[in-house]
């Protein structure tokens, strides 16, 4: 590979003059590439920190906040639902209505799936919790052994 930049030569940094060499720290050699590198590698106030490839507490920190999720629930989901219960037609109007009562709905059960997590020193939401807290509410689910839902 050749080198197209004259040795010393730093662009930018130095006013992009070629061949003007910037005084490094004592002991250190603007001539050595590996000086060089160290050197840059040192400095701050690069900008701050991106997401990264972390998982620990930098990562939860920097979690996207998600906004708005009810309207992932497409008309087209509605209508399954509605199908399923033996609706046939559906106004326009009833879609974001809809989509208001399941919202209501979902936010109570895990209200209460996160109190029984919370309960039992845990911080993962097992199918257990939710056939409990919608056997406690009255809504069982089928097909689920009483025995499974008993904590």
């Amino acid at each position: 590979m050749v080198n197209e930049r004259p040795r010393g030569y730093l662009g930018e940094l130095s006013g992009g003059f070629p061949g003007v060499k910037r005084a490094g720290p004592p002991g250190s050699s603007a001539e050595s590439p590996s000086a060089a590198k160290a050197q840059r590698l040192n400095t701050t106030g690069h900008g701050g920190k991106g997401l990264g490839k972390g998982k620990g507490k930098a990562q939860r920190r920097h979690q996207k906040i998600l906004r708005d999720n009810i309207n992932g629930v497409t008309k087209g989901d509605i209508r399954r639902i509605a199908r399923r219960g033996g609706v046939k037609r559906i106004s326009a109007a009833a879609y974001p209505e809809v989509r208001i009562a399941l919202k209501q709905r979902l936010e109570g059960i895990l209200k209460q799936c996160a109190a029984v997590v919370e309960h039992n020193g845990r911080k993962t939401v097992y199918v257990q919790d939710v056939i409990y807290v919608l056997n406690r509410t009255g809504n069982p689910v089928y097909g689920f052994d009483p025995a499974f839902s008993h904590h």
